[in-house]
Order: structure tokens, then sequence, then C-alpha cells
């Protein structure tokens, strides 16, 4: 058995986007833009690179974060690897993101506005939201 928990920090890259499922629950899509460094092979200097990953949040917290986040927001997430597949056009698909578990803001976007309105971190139990 193996662990399975994912810790970022970045900014979205678009505005999230809100949903629900055919049972009613709510889901929050959005893309965070993280950043990683490397050593360019021709010059020998570093430099950041950045890295895209997809997140999904499901549950009730889903309205209140999608009010509060905005393209350019940075923000924190925990939460688990998910990986999928699918077919389209006789064709397979696959796809790995991150199913968020908690988030926490950190500054910019909407979210400055909220943060003496909102609680500015949400634990996974749906209350707050």
């Amino acid at each position: 058995m193996g662990i399975n928990r994912v810790l970022l920090s970045g900014n979205l890259t678009r505005d999230p986007e809100l949903r629900s499922t055919r049972g009613g629950t709510r889901v929050l899509s959005f893309s965070l833009a993280v950043s990683g460094r490397y050593r360019d092979q021709q010059t020998g200097e570093w430099a950041d690179r950045p890295d895209y990953v997809d997140c999904t949040l499901f549950g009730g917290r889903a309205d209140g974060l999608a009010r509060c986040l905005s393209k350019g927001s940075k923000i924190a997430v925990e939460g688990r690897l998910r990986y999928s597949t699918w077919m389209r056009d006789d064709e397979r698909r696959s796809k790995l993101e991150v199913v968020v578990d908690e988030v926490e803001l950190m500054g910019g976007g909407r979210q400055a506005a909220q943060r003496s309105q909102e609680p500015p971190y949400w634990d996974g139990d749906g209350a707050d939201a």
C-alpha cells in the first residue's frame, strides 16, 4: 500500500468552473500553475519553469470557493492524485489530476476582497460553505 497525498501552492491559470453532477454534488474545477526549477544545459543557469496541474474539488465548499477565486489567485491545496481514462473519437485519453481535500487562500484575485467576509481556510468538512 502506498501513500497518495499531494501538497501544492501556485496561481490559478483561469477562473474556476463550477458545475453539478447528475446527483446534485457541486464540483469546482481549476488549473494551478506551480513553479519548478531546472538548470539550463547550455548556459548552466537556473531558471523557473511552470507546471500546470488540473484540480477538482467536490461538495459544498465549491460554491464558496467559486465566489472568491479567480484567475491569478494564489492558493495552496492538499489532496490526492486520481488517474482517469476514457475513450473519445476511438482514441484512448487519460488525465492525472488532484482531487482537493483542503484549500488555503494566500492572496490575489477576488479573494483579497473576500478575506474579511470568508474564512481563509476550509478543512474538508463542508460546513464553512
